[in-house]
């Protein structure tokens, strides 16, 4: 049976889930940069991040980060909890880099004061302005109340995430999250949302610096595909099977667990 299809981005399909209050997120091997005008293949893609963010998502429960996943289906699909997405994306940065380090003339690299949080508008065609707290109250997209407890969650999901990478040889420069209203009869929370994986998180080796996320994509530095398997090699959770890859049939069994 067809499943419809309810919304395609740059990096994801949501398919409708198999029971009301769930959606189906498919990871594509799609890449892209600049707000869209540089795009790509990056090869295998979706099965680390699907695999990535199912590990940090539990993860993240575990210490009592609420969150809309569910469970991984297979290869490339998970579970989730259907949730109405705040359109503001929250960047956590703890090293200059990128637009924070062109923005203040900073050098890359460089270790922050304290992590700082940032917001942009959630709108590809505007190109995701940078906005402020004020913006997303005086516009509805989020209340204060709902705007402080999101801080707060990204705060907590930085010390957490800092700390895990850090073990395992990695720093976490900047990444960026989402979040949801998920509605359970009357009662409504905002939980995270979207995917944690190299797609949104910059992450440096701890010792050499070397980059092991997008921006080996988008400043063509190459071995893209092997930075990816290495932050996933590293957390020991590489797939079960060498041939996973985008060549395998978007129509996988899901793994025996």
């Amino acid at each position: 049976m067809k499943r419809r299809r309810i919304y395609e981005g740059k990096a994801k399909v949501i398919f409708e889930g198999p029971e009301p209050g769930t959606v189906v997120q498919y990871f594509k091997d799609d890449a892209t940069a600049f707000n869209n005008l540089k795009k790509g293949t990056i090869e295998g893609k979706g099965v680390i991040n699907n695999r990535i963010t199912e590990y940090l998502m539990v993860k993240l429960g575990e210490i009592g980060v609420p969150t809309h996943f569910i469970k991984r289906l297979n290869m490339r699909e998970q579970l989730v909890k259907q949730v109405e997405i705040i359109p503001v994306e929250v960047v956590i940065r703890n090293v200059a880099a990128g637009s924070l380090a062109k923005r203040f003339g900073i050098e890359e690299g460089t270790q922050l004061p304290r992590s700082i949080v940032e917001f942009y508008y959630k709108n590809d065609a505007l190109g995701d302005p940078m906005i402020s707290d004020e913006h997303i109250t005086a516009f509805g997209w989020a209340s204060p109340m709902e705007l402080e407890e999101i801080v707060t969650l990204s705060i907590r999901c930085n010390d957490y995430l800092s700390g895990l990478f850090y073990g395992i040889g990695l720093k976490l420069v900047d990444f960026k999250l989402e979040f949801g209203r998920l509605f359970e009869g009357e009662e409504m929370r905002i939980v995270l949302a979207d995917e944690i994986s190299p797609d949104n998180c910059r992450l440096w080796d701890v010792k050499t610096n070397e980059k092991l996320d997008k921006d080996r994509f988008r400043r063509d530095l190459g071995k893209v595909e092997e930075a990816y398997q290495e932050v996933a090699r590293r957390l020991g959770i590489l797939p079960e099977k060498s041939g996973d890859s985008a060549t395998e049939s978007e129509n996988v069994s899901p793994f025996v667990k």
